[in-house]
């Protein structure tokens, strides 16, 4: 099943599979999460809705669903490891890579996992910083990890 709400970062697809949330995508959509009839009023959807609305309303700093991403054992591992980083907190690819007990040369497999992320904003990719503290590469565009930070701490930029 599947819902598209809008957001202050566009309208988002939000994609739900045997009760977790499976994929969040950004406009324009693509068909590739997208399984079963659109369905607004499925509780889980209504739920993952009313989250987000309380996270782009400041209220909400930690997301409380079931979620299953698809992805390798690596790609889990990098985003479990996101789900550590704190609302309004940033870390940098070598950084995540070290807390996975890499060395900080996997940033680029870090970072490559992390571009894959199927549940950004709940699943928080938009966290992930360059080295030397700048906005790099994300899926929904730099504009939308901007403002996803801004929100987050209008202290970080």
């Amino acid at each position: 099943m599947w819902t598209v709400i809008e957001s202050p970062v566009g309208d988002l697809r939000l994609v739900e599979h045997e009760g977790a949330i499976t994929a969040i995508e950004f406009a324009p959509f693509g068909d590739k999460h997208v399984r079963g009839e659109r369905d607004d009023a499925h509780p889980l959807l209504v739920e993952t809705a009313r989250q987000l609305a309380a996270y782009f309303a400041r209220d909400l700093e930690d997301f409380d669903l079931p979620l299953a991403p698809l992805g390798s054992d690596f790609q889990q591992r990098v985003w479990a490891e996101l789900r550590a980083i704190g609302y309004g907190e940033t870390a940098s690819y070598g950084q995540v890579a070290t807390r996975l007990g890499l060395t900080p040369a996997a940033s680029r497999a870090v970072g490559l996992a992390n571009g894959r992320n199927p549940i950004p904003i709940v699943v928080p990719c938009h966290r992930v910083i360059g080295a030397n503290g700048t906005l790099t590469g994300y899926a929904g565009g730099l504009p939308r990890k901007q403002l996803l930070l801004e929100l987050e701490s209008t202290a970080l930029f």
